[in-house]
């Protein structure tokens, strides 16, 4: 195997090996809602289940559930063709990475939604809720009173409860924007950049 590819590929199995390990953890030793301090009041692991998109958003019943799992998997397929791709174009290091992060991230999503419905017999393939456990409420306030729409409510910072396959996605995306340099330069036949206008 060539050597460019055996990195992206540690990667994509490490993240969703972790993210598998912490879920299956955290959904075998708490009951759904638990919650412990791990560092001060400011980090906590909190089991909670996902039944929809990112912070719990549905759509379309179980119909919707479907089609968003199956929609996950294309787009894994597109990002998967885009790393090859990239690694053929010699892109930089970092920036391959992160798409690969992205990728692990959606397996370890995929993963729950097809498989833990029957695993852990509550529902049917591809109706699986995604496991959550990572709470970081670094601090809680009421936004003043001033401020438009929103005025006199509680507004806490971290509020969503996530797991290492959305820490990857969310990392992943960062990169992209810090090293999108790293980017392959598209060129014509003479080998010349192409201007995108």
């Amino acid at each position: 195997m060539n050597k460019k590819y055996i990195l992206p590929l540690f990667v994509i199995v490490s993240i969703i090996l972790v993210d598998l390990w912490t879920k299956l953890y955290i959904k075998n030793h708490f009951f759904l809602g638990e919650e412990i301090s791990v560092i001060g009041n400011w980090f906590k692991l909190h089991f909670t289940e996902n039944y929809g998109m990112a912070f719990g958003i549905e759509f379309g019943g179980k119909l919707g559930k479907v089609l968003l799992t199956l929609f996950r998997i294309i787009f894994v397929g597109g990002i998967f063709w885009y790393i090859l791709d990239l690694i053929k174009k010699n892109a930089g290091s970092t920036y391959v990475l992160a798409w690969a992060m992205i990728a692990a991230g959606a397996i370890g999503n995929i993963i729950d939604s097809v498989f833990f419905g029957v695993l852990f017999q509550y529902d049917t393939w591809f109706h699986g809720r995604v496991v959550d456990m990572f709470y970081f409420p670094l601090f809680q306030t009421n936004i003043p009173s001033w401020f438009p729409f929103w005025a006199g409510e509680e507004f806490e910072f971290f509020r969503p409860v996530f797991n290492v396959a959305d820490a990857a996605i969310s990392i992943g995306f960062v990169l992209i924007l810090l090293f999108q340099k790293q980017a392959p330069v598209e060129t014509n036949s003479s080998g010349a950049e192409i201007e995108s206008n």
